[in-house]
């Protein structure tokens, strides 16, 4: 098992107040992971994963380094020196910590953009302008077809391709809105507005984008120990200099999650492990790739079961 591990880093909607919390109780050398967080941003990050408010945790500006620091202290936890990873990614904003696990961008310099990352992203479309809808029961083209129908009311397009029969798609409301009634008439079988008010993922991320790209200029970044699965092209990436970029197109593009899933199978990957707070990727995972083996690392129980399985492995 440990040459067929992928690790996988959770995006924006996993957070929770209290993630990471019974970790750190249990494993208090991990604080310092919260402290050097701390110290970057100027405020406790501890105190606002394990005490929330929940209105401030889910302000995309607060979100953003939240889930990161909670996912790498999730990765600190977990004993990988027999079990070196095949690949990783991440949904999203977990890209982020993925980079981090693979050595190609410094915690420090990670928690610092992601904070920008998610106000730039939250100044880039004005608040209550964005909507954000999951689709179930249509394939891709079908979507594509449906935003395409859409799009002479305003920007919508497919924002995540997450598993077969699940895609989100995101843009401005009322084209959002034309998209859901297109989507029914197609026969979705449902459709779910989530409460997600930026439209990431879509081409009105533009300017966040280009902001972004300027603070990703002045990063260090370095060739990773394992290849990075990325979101916007589904592709292997192991330089340093093809980082920078993809992040920069991660925003406005599409996240091709179910493509890079495959792209991680096909590479060898049996066993798929998230971690970070929840398990919305293993599920997402089993629907994609049936026969793979998911663990999780979001607390002592899982982080246990899932060193046990690689321990059983070595």
């Amino acid at each position: 098992m440990t040459s067929a591990i992928g690790l996988v880093f959770p995006g924006q909607g996993s957070q929770s107040v209290g993630m990471g919390k019974t970790l750190v109780d249990t494993h208090p050398s991990l604080q310092a992971v919260y402290n050097e967080a701390s110290s970057v941003l100027g405020y406790d990050v501890a105190a606002l994963c394990f005490e929330g408010p929940a209105e401030r945790l889910n302000l995309t500006e607060f979100t953003q380094p939240a889930l990161l620091v909670s996912s790498v202290a999730a990765l600190r936890a977990l004993d990988l020196r027999k079990a070196k990873p095949i690949a990783v990614a991440g949904h999203s904003l977990g890209e982020y910590s993925a980079l981090v696990a693979a050595g190609g961008l410094a915690y420090r310099d990670a928690v610092s953009i992601v904070q920008k990352r998610g106000r730039y992203m939250s100044e880039a479309v004005a608040p209550g302008t964005g909507l954000v809808a999951a689709l179930l029961g249509l394939s891709a083209d079908m979507v594509r077809d449906v935003c395409r129908e859409a799009s002479p009311v305003g920007v919508v397009q497919a924002a995540n391709f997450n598993s077969p029969g699940q895609i989100v798609i995101a843009g401005e409301k009322p084209a959002v809105e034309r998209a859901i009634v297109l989507a029914k008439e197609k026969g979705c079988k449902k459709a779910i507005p989530l409460p997600v008010s930026v439209p990431v993922h879509t081409p009105l991320m533009q300017t966040a984008a280009d902001r972004l790209a300027q603070d990703l200029a002045a990063i260090r970044w370095s060739d990773l120990s394992s290849p990075l699965i990325n979101n916007a092209e589904a592709k292997r990436i192991e330089k340093a200099g093809e980082i920078q970029p993809s992040l920069v197109r991660q925003l406005p593009s599409s996240v091709l999650w179910e493509d890079s899933i495959k792209a991680m199978a096909s590479m060898g990957v049996k066993h798929f492990i998230e971690v970070g707070p929840g398990t919305v990727l293993a599920g997402l995972i089993k629907r994609i790739v049936p026969e793979a083996v998911t663990l999780n690392v979001y607390d002592p129980k899982s982080l246990d079961a899932t060193q046990t399985a690689l321990e059983a492995a070595t």
